[in-house]
């Protein structure tokens, strides 16, 4: 093989493909990235199994050929030369790198050992099209409440599927639940999409990029973001039936500015560390008024009060600060809606508009 490229292009597919390179015992091929002649580009890619990640880039190919190398030291060595033309030149199982002043031999292992790449027929699958800030927000909006919890890994991912024509974004840890309406949609999907691989995708969208091509066959899901493509293994399982969950009223409810509520629960989380940032919010309907109460008995206890439009009966109720503020940080508008019905209910917020695309629900702490 013989190729020439640019080390902006090259050194931005190797970071993007080495973050899934893997260097799981007993498959060291899987540490390495894949080097490829494709026609008129070249092929940089990696997978450790679970997650394959692909970049075509621009190239003059003199002479076709292939070649893995290790993908952690030829990132890092990338990255450390000057911009301009770089030439890759394989000899065997040598990769010799050619780049200004600069020349340099990496020892590399035959394409052989290296796993196939994961295809998704274009055909059979169920594809959509999405832009891109539109999928970097429903996606930043849902993963937040995904689990950590390995025991149950059906929680660990996001749940992408199709309900009155609409396709739909869900996450829960059991403390807190996220969704998201997308887009209109006639075809119909269930997938649970690992978090891991969702964030891999937004890391490797770059600002030029303008939409997001994503197809669903029955065991994975591929993204593809312009010369760059992302493929991942769906998580087997079937996810909780999640909107028996979400309160259709809510006995007390109130409408606030979301900064003004995101100021005053950051004060009080200050006063809410030893009581693993429970804080109580009291509504009084009749005065219109929300008190934003929490207490710490070596440091002392803050009361706030503001403003609000409510509707329904006066009550109050507990919550994990942190998780009230990732849900403030999640909600775009500057107004917000909470509805909560009791102690022990689950709570909704979403954006004070007339049909909300996103929910969150919080559950409330036992108190």
């Amino acid at each position: 093989m013989e190729v020439t490229v640019t080390q902006e292009n090259l050194s931005f597919a190797l970071s993007n493909a080495s973050r899934v390179a893997s260097s799981k015992a007993g498959l060291p091929i899987l540490s390495n990235i894949l080097l490829r002649t494709d026609g008129s580009r070249l092929l940089v890619a990696a997978t450790n199994l679970e997650v394959a990640s692909s970049h075509k880039i621009g190239a003059k190919v003199i002479k076709p050929g292939s070649l893995t190398v290790p993908a952690k030291l030829l990132s890092d060595f990338l990255q450390n030369l000057p911009k301009g033309q770089i030439t890759l030149t394989t000899n065997g199982a040598k990769l010799h790198i050619k780049a200004d002043t600069s020349s340099s031999t990496i020892n590399g292992v035959d394409d052989e050992e290296f796993p196939e790449l994961p295809v998704i027929d274009d055909k059979k699958a169920v594809s959509y099209s999405i832009a891109s800030d539109d999928f970097k927000q429903s996606v930043a909006q849902t993963v937040i409440a995904a689990s950590s919890d390995s025991t149950r890994p059906i929680l660990t991912g996001v749940y992408w599927h199709s309900f009155e024509n609409n396709l739909y974004l869900a996450a829960t840890d059991g403390y807190r639940l996220t969704e998201r309406r997308i887009v209109d949609t006639a075809s119909d999907v269930i997938a649970v999409i690992p978090t891991t691989t969702l964030q891999e995708v937004i890391r490797t969208l770059r600002d030029d990029t303008s939409e997001v091509e994503i197809l669903f066959d029955e065991t994975q899901v591929t993204f593809r973001l312009a010369e760059v493509e992302i493929t991942s293994r769906l998580i087997d399982g079937n996810f909780p039936d999640y909107r028996q969950l979400i309160p259709a009223t809510s006995d007390s409810s109130f409408t606030i500015n979301r900064s003004e509520l995101m100021r005053t629960i950051k004060i009080a989380s200050l006063f809410a560390r030893e009581s693993g940032g429970g804080i109580t919010l009291t509504l009084d309907t009749d005065a219109a008024k929300l008190t934003i109460h929490s207490i710490a008995s070596e440091v002392g206890e803050n009361s706030s009060e503001v403003n609000v439009t409510s509707t329904g009966v006066s009550a109050s109720v507990s919550l994990n600060s942190r998780y009230l503020i990732d849900a403030l940080n999640a909600v775009t508008s500057n107004e917000v809606n909470f509805g909560f019905s009791g102690k022990l209910a689950p709570c909704v917020l979403t954006e004070a508009v007339k049909d909300p695309v996103y929910k969150h629900i919080i559950m409330p702490l036992k108190s």
